[in-house]
């Protein structure tokens, strides 16, 4: 469920934009504290344990995609 911080920063379409799964953008930006610079800047590393397990605790599906990159819950 968006939260209205992730709603005034377009988490949606942000996600969409750079093919990545809700989730995963969401807890990106909850990592950067909403700031849109480092939110970037952690999309691009990928990888981020920290925003991974906030992505999967958002949701009961076993996979998600960061950037195409398909991530499984059980290597997470």
């Amino acid at each position: 469920m968006a939260t209205q911080q992730s709603k005034e920063h377009h988490v949606g379409e942000w996600a969409s934009l750079r093919h990545t799964s809700p989730e995963i953008a969401e807890a990106i930006f909850e990592v950067a504290n909403y700031d849109e610079k480092l939110a970037e800047e952690i999309w691009r590393q990928q990888g981020n344990d920290d925003v991974l397990f906030r992505a999967f605790d958002k949701t009961d599906a076993d996979v998600l995609t960061w950037d195409d990159v398909v991530v499984e819950r059980k290597n997470v």
